[in-house]
């Protein structure tokens, strides 16, 4: 153990100098990063939120409304299935979580539960089939009941959750902000953590939309005033201001869905300079843009964003091409916001901001500088208990402390990790823990040197039973940051990700990079006693 060939002298350097190397990017302004090759550059430590001041906003889903969509697809679908199967009912209504058919002849009701049961699918199916169904039929009398069961339930709340992380993933990432934090809470809450965000309104207000866009038809021959919709129709307000009408009496067949746009991008319209949203569809939904426009010249047709009327043009010609646009006496902001929405899609129910916290960048600088000065103060008190403890054996453990340091640092650019206040903790705990082998390492040798045994045999001695200790230490540390990595969310993971480096990189400094510095020393010295 205390050999050193040639070539792994320099594998050791070599790995030393490559931290300082990857590390170096974090220390440089914006100018020098400019210069540089952008993989080089872009190797940094990102800081948290609590260290460059952000957003902390916690989002709750709106699961009524995630089953109330539900519901009210299950009314059209049970009209159409009941007609299909010559069912008379006399009443079709929906409640919370159910809907129940009033049957004109109780002898049909065997009849209305196939033709019902019809609408069901599974669900929590596997790779090997199987899932139950997510609806339960029921007959009492002359009326049937159809309501969505636990398992459904709980299966849409799963695919809300799950659907509007991503959308909201997309929608953050479409405003440039770097290093966000998007974690699900609970189950139906979604934490998110946006750094040096400086608008955060404008942040709420994109997640805050739901961006359910339909294309659907005026109902020409009713009166908005009057107050009443005709049965499959429903009265919409407008956004489009005093220009135009206040409301409108949409048709509810949706004829073409927003999710079938491809893209959107704000824009000018030549012609009168004002802000408009340009779209385009799918293959799919540009041939049902088509059908639709074909069929309906001449008629108004309702671009409704969250059952809201943001423009109703003419159909003036058929609209073949796949592409579109919106007007809706849109300010740069309001055109630009929108196309974001449309590109990252819609929320399957809204999002509910039920909690809310601002870090500013003043605060977040004092706890860098608070972070920083108890790693600067930790490490110089280590390392003066070292050298009192041990002397030049102690040096040598603080300057591989300080190698440990440059190599942590790298190992976190090299991941462009997020750098937390707790990740500032984990490193001053990785400190202490590091120093742990040298000190038994040290022991070791002192217990073999008062036993009489040589400067060379303590030092192998000493080396070689203190390394399954320091193995078996660091190999249980390193399991329970596992669990707290696995189990853990946000800042829980950046304190367990920063232990976990420290411990590991001093697996390197200190029984390899020490036990090099001992041996260089002793076999250029060759002391008569060692100095513990």
């Amino acid at each position: 153990m205390l050999y050193f060939s040639r070539w792994k002298i320099y594998l050791i350097l070599a790995t030393c100098i490559a931290g300082f190397i990857l590390m170096l990017p974090n220390f440089m302004g914006r100018d020098t990063l400019a210069a540089l090759p952008s993989w080089y550059a872009n190797s940094r430590v990102s800081l948290g939120l609590d260290l460059r001041g952000g957003s902390h906003l916690l989002l709750e889903v709106d699961m009524a409304t995630v089953i109330r969509d539900r519901v009210e697809g299950l009314v059209d679908g049970a009209r159409q299935q009941l007609r299909t199967a010559n069912v008379g009912y006399t009443a079709l209504n929906a409640g919370e979580r159910a809907v129940t058919v009033q049957l004109r002849d109780p002898a049909q009701a065997e009849e209305a539960v196939k033709a019902l049961r019809q609408l069901s699918s599974p669900v929590g199916r596997t790779a090997l089939g199987g899932g139950q169904p997510d609806l339960d039929v029921t007959v009492n009398g002359g009326t049937v009941t159809v309501a969505l069961s636990e398992v459904a339930l709980r299966d849409r709340a799963t695919q809300a959750i799950e659907q509007s992380i991503e959308i909201v993933r997309r929608r953050i990432d479409e405003t440039g902000v770097n290093e966000p934090t998007i974690a699900r809470q609970g189950n139906d809450r979604i934490l998110v953590q946006l750094p040096g965000v400086e608008d955060p309104d404008r942040i709420k207000r994109l997640l805050g939309t739901t961006a359910k866009m339909t294309f659907r038809l005026v109902d020409v021959n009713a009166d908005p005033s009057t107050g009443r919709a005709p049965p499959g129709s429903e009265i919409l307000p407008s956004t489009e201001g005093d220009r135009y009408q206040s409301k409108y009496v949409i048709r509810k067949k949706v004829e073409v869905d927003g999710a079938t746009l491809q893209n959107a991008s704000a824009g000018t319209n030549p012609q009168t300079g004002e802000w408009v949203v340009n779209f385009e569809f799918n293959t799919a939904g540009a041939n049902r843009f088509a059908e639709v426009t074909k069929q309906n010249v001449g008629r108004p047709f309702a671009i409704v964003l969250d059952n809201k009327v943001i423009s109703a043009p003419v159909i003036r010609e058929p609209i073949t091409g796949g592409r579109g646009q919106i007007s809706g006496n849109f300010t740069a902001a309001n055109a630009n916001d929108l196309s974001v929405l449309l590109r990252a899609g819609a929320l399957p129910a809204p999002l509910k901001v039920i909690e809310e916290r601002t870090v500013g960048p003043d605060l977040g600088a004092d706890s860098i500088r608070a972070g920083l000065t108890a790693v600067v103060v930790g490490f110089v008190m280590v390392c003066i208990y070292m050298i009192a403890c041990y002397g030049l054996f102690g040096a040598f453990a603080c300057s591989a402390l300080f190698i440990n340091l440059v190599l942590t640092l790298a190992a976190l650019s090299l991941l462009q990790a997020t750098l937390t206040l707790p990740g500032i903790a984990g490193v001053l705990l990785s400190l202490g823990l590091a120093v742990d082998a040298n000190i038994l390492i040290n022991e070791r040798i002192r217990e073999e040197t008062k036993k009489g045994r040589g400067v060379f045999a303590s030092m192998e001695a000493g080396f070689s039973r203190a390394y399954s200790t320091i193995v078996d230490s660091n190999l249980t540390t390193a399991i329970k940051m596992a669990l707290l990595f696995v189990f853990g969310t946000g800042t829980i993971k950046g304190f367990a990700v920063t232990i976990t480096f420290g411990i590991l990189i001093s697996m390197f400094t200190a029984t390899v990079l020490v036990r090099l510095m001992m041996v260089t020393w002793l076999r250029r010295t060759r002391p008569a006693v060692l100095p513990v």
